[in-house]
């Protein structure tokens, strides 16, 4: 009797662990759907079609998920430019990082990553007013 997954005719369990983790290792690079179907050893059309029912998105989608998931991580922690950032994870270019970024979050990296810092530096003078008093 075959296995059961959670959904039925989906990916399995295995195999989209295995491609999900090749994506998050290799977000910095392109990701096409050929090279991630032969992760899984799959045909493109079948890997796409089996990927979506399980995750609910497309791959391209997700990976576009994964790497503003891993762009807001380091817009947050770090004080690299915004095409550094970009570059990071697997955009060619800053501007369209920003036009995914700005799609996606409905503000410019540049917005985030000073909103965050001016969050930041109130938290720190927050602190330091608490600390003299």
């Amino acid at each position: 009797m075959p296995m059961q997954h959670a959904v039925i005719g989906a990916l399995p369990g295995g195999k989209l662990r295995r491609v999900m983790a090749y994506i998050q290792s290799n977000l910095h690079r392109e990701l096409r759907l050929a090279e991630l179907s032969a992760v899984v050893h799959m045909s493109p059309y079948h890997f796409a079609r089996l990927f979506k029912r399980a995750t609910g998105v497309s791959p391209y989608r997700f990976v576009v998920h994964r790497r503003m998931d891993a762009s807001i991580a380091l817009l947050t922690t770090s004080t690299s430019s915004i095409s550094s950032i970009a570059r990071a994870v697997g955009f060619k270019t800053a501007s369209h990082f920003a036009t995914t970024f700005r799609r996606l979050t409905g503000v410019t990296p540049s917005a985030y990553q000073a909103g965050r810092a001016g969050v930041a530096n109130s938290r720190a003078a927050t602190s330091s007013a608490r600390h003299s008093a």
